[in-house]
């Protein structure tokens, strides 16, 4: 593929320029104070975009699956019981990891395209009355179906099941692309990585622990040692990390962190509806639909695409790339081979999303598929020159 291209994959996502110069820096002493001026500032950028005032922050030289273990193993012992949806491979390769680590997974099965099902986690919540399930496990945004879940809702089941048990988030694709409130939703760990909506290279896991997490920390018996947030307060007590820190990529956060906020989160999220919006307007102009079984349950961050049945979507993937030098997404476990994915999120504009749609509708004529070329442009088009700003408008 031509790296001039974009790509539409669910991450890593597109880096801006200005953020692979701030991961391209010099070797520093890291523990020097000048390590301390780059360190600092990044945790304080994550717990903004989280929209905490009460979280800590930790980082890990790892991605998100790193930040899934930082979670468990830093607040369950050994045979807990932990209550799972799983609706997605993401959530299922948590169940696994959960699984490994010999905790109990009490697992509720979904359909592939379905969100987490608050109401049958609240009847769980309630009739466990000797609280046995120490965690809820909750993934925001399921990559692989392009399904959002309502977190406030897995909240509500909690509260009103008066249970005490932690939610942990898997907000990997879904941070910095689209609401996330720890603070008012009660979430207890929030997960994310560096390679998605922060813009950067994959290599970070961003975790963020509520007070009432870290309480629970000393209590936990699971093995650990890298991932101990322990070992890594201390660390950033003394300006420092327990180990040799990836400095660049810090300095990348940090410097992501304030484009973010720049940008003003409610224009990064808004943003991202209206982008993919557009995609959306595409899928139904090319006579298909989503993954995702409702419109409320539909993916700011990335839309996996039904093909007819039969049809391999992985040809639609490989055609793309040897053809066009263009990246999408393939379908994942239960519905590998029955979806493509088109990866809207991060760093992208309402023009690269066109170019995107464009290839697709090139690769699916070019593949047989009934498909008119330029139907799904026209419908991304006229709902992208809707989004315009007034001011823009007015110039116009």
């Amino acid at each position: 593929m031509s790296a001039q291209n974009p790509i539409f994959i669910p991450g890593p996502t597109n880096i801006p320029d200005v953020l692979r110069k701030a991961v391209d820096m010099p070797t520093i002493d890291h523990r020097s104070p000048l390590f301390g001026d780059i360190l600092h500032p990044a945790l304080d950028g994550v717990k903004k975009v989280l929209k905490s005032e009460r979280a800590e922050i930790f980082v890990f030289p790892s991605t998100g699956t790193g930040g899934w273990e930082t979670a468990i193993t830093n607040l369950l012992s050994a045979n807990d019981t932990v209550l799972a949806s799983r609706n997605g491979m993401f959530s299922h390769r948590w169940i696994d990891m959960c699984q490994r680590h010999g905790l109990n997974v009490q697992v509720v099965m979904q359909d592939w395209g379905e969100g987490i099902p608050a109401e049958r986690f609240e009847e769980i919540l309630t009739a466990d009355t000797a609280h046995e399930i120490k965690a809820v496990l909750a993934t925001h945004n399921e990559t692989a179906t392009g399904v959002r879940s309502d977190i406030a809702a897995v909240r509500r089941a909690l509260d009103n099941a008066k249970h005490p048990a932690l939610l942990l988030v898997d907000g990997v694709s879904s941070i910095g692309c689209y609401d996330f409130r720890m603070d008012e939703w009660g979430i207890d760990v929030a997960v994310t990585g560096s390679q998605k909506g922060f813009m950067l290279p994959p290599g970070l896991a961003i975790v963020g622990f509520s007070p009432k997490a870290l309480a629970a920390v000393e209590s936990a018996n699971l093995p650990r040692t890298f991932f101990d947030i322990r070992d890594m307060a201390k660390g950033y007590a003394a300006n420092g990390y327990p180990y040799t820190p990836p400095i660049g990529l810090l300095n990348g956060l940090r410097v992501a962190t304030g484009m973010l906020l720049d940008e003003k989160l409610e224009n990064v999220f808004a943003r991202h509806h209206r982008i993919a919006e557009g995609v959306r307007k595409a899928v139904s102009a090319w006579g298909m639909t989503l993954c995702a079984a409702r419109p409320e349950l539909y993916s700011d961050s990335v839309s996996a695409i039904r093909t007819p049945v039969g049809f391999d979507a992985n040809r639609i993937v490989a055609h793309a790339m040897n053809a066009y030098g263009v990246a999408f997404g393939t379908g994942l476990g239960d519905v590998a081979g029955k979806v493509f994915r088109i990866g809207h999120l991060g760093s992208l504009t309402d023009a690269m999303t066109l170019s995107g749609i464009a290839t697709a509708e090139m690769v699916m004529v070019d593949l047989g598929l009934p498909v008119k070329l330029g139907s799904g442009v026209a419908a991304a088009q006229e709902h992208y020159r809707q989004g315009m700003s007034g001011a823009h408008k007015k110039a116009a």
